[in-house]
Order: structure tokens, then C-alpha cells, then sequence
């Protein structure tokens, strides 16, 4: 269903296939993103092809990762539904007798209308963020398995109008982005795992309000997609906001931002001195995140999951200020495990930063040779400890 929506959305507001110069155009400027970024990162290039998607290549390329993405709070909403189900053909304790006859029919039926209603507000998602996305890589999370990097040749153009910047420069920007990205999720395995632990982690403190499920149910008509879909965006499934809750989103706030700023500071290092027009489009994709990129849209519309990256500047310049006091292969070495990255606390103040700059650093084992040397209980002496 969320397939077949999401496909019905972008064809009906057309979706042409790839045309050659586009793919041409698109290959190029991946191959010379990958160019630039080898000196700039220890993440070496993915092997996999990718190239030049249209909307519904990229639907049908990303719906496998997203169906996992989704699948806990999936589970969710249909375990609260069914919770509401009536055991031996008794209703609820307290529904009027008016309100029974229509509620009943609907209350047999909940764990399938909890199936349909997020299906079809998942369609929905995708089909509107087929619309904007810019690449595979785009909304922060990986969406592939195999590494390749790609490109939506209509929506980089849509994204470029009004920029006054030259098209190529607005494509290779975007290639050097989504290179780096696929390099990321390639060569840190645990990255996705961990976005999906926060997200089961939101997952379990959602729950049907039973409430709005019994004013819904008095006008409803099950055999009407649009209005169950508005059910569902009314709010009828709803997070407790407990703080195992409130400390998931936060864990997924950081993780994408540190995400977005690793891939802002390798970027920026790529297309310096080649690319004119970098500062203006880093600047440019730092405001379409800061204020929801297409991925917060997507998780907002399914049962309020946000995934905003928040803190992109303080990201950015954490990530900048390790490369710059040990270099870049030190920069990348941090996301070799999730417990050596930084915390939200870390990015509070340029204090923070610079504390965590200084701790993260290896302990180097030569400098206890300069040590001051104390006398020992002989008289001989000996490194202070």
C-alpha cells in the first residue's frame, strides 16, 4: 500500500524517466566528487554504481530501508489498535449504547485499519519526499546497502532555481554531499543499527488514545482512504513523551547531526579552492536543514517521530576543530565505535568543543619519558606518576 501510493503520488504529478544527458551529467559529476574527496577523508570510495534516479526509482531503491526504519513504530500503532480490540465480543466499559453499534464493526477490524492507516500515511511521506529529496543519501540516514551514490536529476534542478548559481556547480556540490554520505554508511556498519535503536526506543512509548479513536469512530467510513488517513494525522496514535522517550529523540537528534556535520566539514575541505559557489550553497543546505529537511517532514506526518538535525553548526565545527588539531584521519577514526563520538553535551559551548578536542586525543605514550623524575625511598629516582 505504501509503495503503491507513494508511486501514485509522484505520477500524478510527473515523473519522466532519466533522460541521457542527465544521466551523463550526474555520472560525471560523481566521478569527479570521488576525485576530490580522497585526499580530504580515510573513508575510501564505494565501488557500487549508482547514477541518476527518477522519483520513482528512488521509491522503489530506498522502500526496503525505510520499511525497517518504520517497522517498529509500525508494530506500535497495530499492538495499541489491537489493545483496543474487544475480548469475547465485549466492548469497551462506559461506550454509550449509540456510539457500540458503530464502534464494534470498527474495534473488529483494528489491527487491519492500523495496517491500512499507516500504509497509506507512509505513501503518502515517501511520495512527498520523492518530490524533494536530492539524492540516496539525502535525509541523513542510510537508505541503501550496497554504497551507491545517486542523484534525483529533476529535484537538484528544482533545488538550484533562484540560487543564481551555475547548474554544474549546484550538481557537483551535491555529488561531493551524497559521495561522502554513501562512504560514511558504508564503512561505519553500526551507524544504522544505532538510528534504528532510537527509533524502537521512540516506538515503545506510543499508544492509542482511546478518546479521539471514539470520536473518530462516529463519522468514519472505513471504505474512504482519504479520511482514515486524516484520522491518522490528527494525532489518534500518540507518544507518551516518557523521558526513555525524550532521551531517544535526543540520541537521534545527535547521531544525524553529527552525521551532517562530519559531511559539512569533508565537503567544505573537498571544494575548497575549486568550487566558487561552495559557501553560498553550504550555507544554503545548512538553512534547509536547520529548519526540517525533508526527512523531519516524513517522520512528523508518521505518528510525530522529528528527526532534525538541530545542531548543525556546532556539529560542524567540533568535527573541524579535531581535523584541524590532529587531521582528518583523526576526524574519521572517532566514528570507529558509537562511545568514542561526542555527546550533546559536548556541543554546548566552544568550551565544550575544546574540551572534547583535547580529551578524545590518544594518550601518547612517548610523553612519559618527560615526566619530572622524583627520589624514590633509596634515593634513586624515579617518573612522577
Amino acid at each position: 500500500l505504501a509503495r503503491d501510493t507513494a508511486r501514485g503520488l509522484v505520477a500524478q504529478e510527473g515523473d519522466p524517466s532519466v533522460n541521457a544527458t542527465e544521466r551523463r551529467e550526474v555520472e560525471q559529476a560523481l566521478d569527479l566528487a570521488s576525485l576530490w574527496l580522497d585526499p580530504v577523508t580515510s573513508f575510501p570510495a564505494t565501488t557500487s554504481g549508482g547514477g541518476a534516479w527518477s522519483r520513482s526509482a528512488w521509491i522503489e531503491a530506498t522502500l526496503p530501508s525505510w520499511r525497517r526504519v518504520v517497522e517498529p513504530v509500525a508494530e506500535r500503532v497495530n499492538e495499541s489498535m489491537s489493545g483496543m480490540m474487544p475480548s469475547g465480543g465485549a466492548l469497551p466499559e462506559g461506550l454509550p449504547p449509540e456510539l457500540a453499534q458503530m464502534a464494534g464493526p470498527l474495534l473488529g477490524m483494528a489491527r487491519q485499519m492500523g495496517s491500512m492507516m499507516f500504509g497509506a500515511q507512509l505513501g503518502q511521506g515517501l511520495g512527498a519526499l520523492a518530490g524533494e529529496v536530492l539524492g540516496a543519501a539525502d535525509v541523513g540516514i542510510p537508505l541503501t546497502d550496497d554504497g551507491r551514490a545517486a542523484l534525483l536529476p529533476r529535484n537538484v534542478a528544482a533545488f538550484g532555481e533562484g540560487l543564481g548559481i551555475d547548474a554544474e556547480q549546484v550538481r557537483l556540490y551535491l555529488a561531493l554531499r551524497e559521495s561522502v554520505s554513501q562512504r560514511l554508511f558504508v564503512h561505519v556498519p553500526w551507524l544504522r543499527s544505532q538510528l534504528t535503536a532510537a527509533v524502537e526506543a521512540y516506538a515503545a512509548g506510543i499508544h492509542v488514545d482511546p478518546e479521539r479513536i471514539q470520536e473518530a469512530a462516529q463519522g468514519i467510513d472505513p471504505s474512504n482512504p482519504e479520511q482514515v488517513q486524516e484520522i491518522l494525522a490528527s494525532g489518534v496514535f500518540v507518544p507518551d513523551d516518557t523521558p526513555e522517550q525524550v532521551a531517544a529523540l535526543a540520541r537521534l537528534e545527535t547521531l544525524l547531526a553529527l552525521v551532517e556535520g562530519w559531511v559539512d566539514d569533508v565537503v567544505t575541505q573537498a571544494a575548497a579552492g575549486r568550487l566558487p559557489a561552495a559557501d553560498a550553497l553550504r550555507e544554503t543546505m545548512r538553512r534547509r536543514r536547520a529548519t526540517g529537511g525533508p526527512a523531519e517532514h516524513t517522520f512528523a506526518t508518521l505518528v510525530g517521530l522529528e528527526m532534525r538535525p538541530r545542531r548543525l553548526r556546532e556539529t560542524a565545527a567540533l568535527w573541524q576543530a579535531v581535523r584541524e588539531s590532529r587531521g582528518a584521519e583523526a576526524r574519521d577514526a572517532l566514528w570507529e565505535h558509537p562511545d568514542l563520538l561526542p555527546t550533546a553535551d559536548d556541543l554546548d559551548t566552544a568550551e565544550n568543543i575544546d574540551a572534547f578536542v583535547r580529551r578524545s586525543a590518544p594518550l601518547a605514550l612517548s610523553a612519559l619519558d618527560d615526566l619530572p623524575e622524583a627520589p624514590s625511598e633509596d634515593g634513586s629516582t624515579e617518573p612522577e606518576a
